[in-house]
């Protein structure tokens, strides 16, 4: 397949690299040469240099028989700009584009984006990508990171593991003797700063962090297996009334359950549109940061502080502050992966990268063939690959016991008749199976061989 990522940034250069690696012919348009620059000297690529919405740029690039473009700049104009002229000028087929202005996203002007209009087959919004994770992230308040899997059956769990956690010291493959009707699995530990798929005689210590792919009606008791509460949530603060925020705080509005929010914006315009746009929760103008608004806001009786003002740095701090003033957990938005590390030591219970689900969210829309779902682990340290099983998969009739994975690679879960299936030696993958496999990023390109994704499928 023939893709143009207009957008050398992170969010374009992780999709290069993700589709670079299963043999598909990238081109990166940005009109930062150092930043294309970067895309060919690290990836199997090819740049070129300037403003992707011109037309004698997409020419150069080679959309004249290009199968798609992903739109990915800084710049929503351009992106949509962009995607018209590949339409109207080179006739590409599939247009994906990064659109952030939330009057664009407004469901009552969706015909925007009809063929004879502005041709956009796929939009991507970050802030309700980031929102939809944060939501994630309060359903599951004892995990550092989750995201769903195998139609809604399974959960992925990022788990820190404690001193106090009941399973330290046990291997691995006793879990399934002690727990035996838990459908849940360990696919990786991060030990050290360093992430591993670990093997069965392996062992959990103090200070792990593990991912455990579960079915969603274990997730409860995996939790408490691994040492964690899951207490219900009743009262949140939001610091940041921005779109992500916004966003938040409506859909926690719009629950059964009465939760309590209440909403921190230093900007008194964004403030007031917040306002004005909640029905039942509280907003303060204020600054995040300072301890008496905090009071105010009742941060001591929070069940959970979600920081997501677009500076890191004050989130990270909010969120400290937060949990020193008595909040139970705080969870934090955070572009820079480099921070993630301190989230540990600064007791910083989860962290959102919008970046990593922005990724992951466009390279759900670009598969056309069995490749369902992507999740980005850590900083690109590894992957979770959704995929149904093909008849000519070499996996498709064979027992997982006689499937030759590469090390650094484990199934997390298989989904048969709209049921999760725990992985066992015999347990037999069939066609039309969705299956959950873990796998790190220097093992991804033989998981895709494996499920036997190429062009042809595309």
């Amino acid at each position: 397949m023939k893709v143009i990522i207009c957008g050398a940034g992170q969010v374009g250069w992780q999709i290069a690299r993700h589709l670079a690696s299963e043999r598909n012919d990238v081109t990166v348009v940005d009109n930062n040469p150092e930043l294309v620059r970067r895309a060919t000297d690290t990836l199997d690529v090819q740049g070129i240099s300037g403003f992707a919405s011109y037309p004698d740029i997409l020419e150069r690039a080679g959309a004249e028989d290009a199968d798609m473009v992903i739109a990915a700049t800084h710049s929503d104009e351009v992106n949509m700009v962009t995607c018209q002229v590949a339409h109207s000028v080179f006739a590409v087929q599939r247009k994906i584009a990064r659109l952030r202005g939330q009057s664009y996203l407004n469901a009552i002007y969706s015909d925007l984006y009809r063929r004879d209009h502005l041709p956009i087959d796929v939009v991507i919004s970050p802030e309700r990508e980031v929102a939809e994770a944060a939501l994630q992230r309060l359903a599951a308040p004892a995990a550092f990171d989750t995201e769903s899997f195998l139609e809604g059956h399974a959960q992925l769990l990022g788990i820190a593991i404690d001193e106090d956690c009941p399973v330290i010291n046990t291997p691995l493959r006793q879990l399934s003797d002690l727990f035996s009707t838990l459908k849940a699995i360990v696919v990786g530990i991060r030990r050290g700063g360093t992430l591993f798929v670990p093997s069965a005689g392996d062992q959990i210590f103090p200070n792990d962090e593990c991912y455990v792919m579960t079915e969603n009606t274990d997730m409860a008791r995996t939790l408490e297996i691994f040492g964690k509460t899951q207490g219900k949530l009743e009262r949140v603060v939001i610091i940041g009334g921005g779109n992500v925020g916004l966003a938040v705080a409506r859909a926690l509005e719009t629950r059964t359950d009465r939760i309590r929010v209440r909403v921190i914006e230093r900007n008194r315009d964004i403030a007031e549109t917040a306002a004005d746009a909640l029905e039942r929760t509280i907003v303060l103008n204020g600054d995040g940061l300072d301890s008496s608004l905090l009071e105010e806001a009742n941060i001591g009786n929070a069940d959970a502080v979600l920081a997501v003002t677009d500076d890191d740095k004050t989130n990270l701090l909010a969120a400290v502050r937060a949990k020193g003033l008595g909040c139970k957990m705080a969870i934090c938005l955070t572009n820079d992966p480099t921070l993630v590390p301190l989230m540990g030591p600064l007791d910083i219970d989860a962290y959102i990268n919008p970046r990593a689900t922005t990724v992951s969210s466009i390279l759900r829309h670009i598969r056309h063939g069995r490749v369902r779902s992507v999740y980005s682990i850590g900083d690109a340290e590894a992957e979770m690959i959704e995929a149904q099983v093909l008849t000519t998969s070499p996996i498709a009739g064979k027992q997982l016991k006689d499937v030759d994975f590469p090390e650094g690679v484990l199934v997390g879960g298989v989904l048969k008749s709209g049921k999760m299936s725990k992985p066992r030696a015999d347990l037999r993958i069939e066609e039309g199976d969705i299956v959950a496999i873990f796998a790190m990023a220097s093992q991804v390109a033989e998981v895709e061989t494996l499920l036997q994704v190429s062009i042809d499928f595309f």
